[in-house]
């Protein structure tokens, strides 16, 4: 392959890239009116004004039933944790399993 046919293909495929990146954003912006105003688990108030709040707030966002779930600091870290904890206990239940069918 030549190295303008090369470049040629790399700029098309960057391209593609970055319209498929835009159109991904745009969909993501058009869910932010959808954006609750208050953590899911605790009711904790969210201002979409507050810049702090905003970066430092998790959204799940379900774009086939276009729904945002918002849940503040505190809650998401709890929920990690719980996750954590279940996960790591079924991996031992699994390895005890294991372990003990030998």
């Amino acid at each position: 392959m030549t190295r303008k046919l090369s470049r040629r293909l790399a700029r098309k495929n960057a391209a593609k890239g970055k319209k498929r990146l835009e159109r991904e954003v745009t969909k993501k912006m058009n869910m932010f009116d959808k954006l609750p105003n208050k953590c899911l688990t605790c009711e904790k108030p969210f201002d979409k004004q507050d810049k702090a709040m905003v970066q430092s707030w998790y959204t799940v966002v379900y774009d086939e039933k276009k729904i945002v779930r918002l849940y503040c600091p505190e809650c998401w870290e709890k929920a990690q944790e719980i996750l954590n904890d279940f996960r790591e206990r079924t991996e031992r239940k699994l390895q005890d399993h294991r372990g003990g069918g030998n």
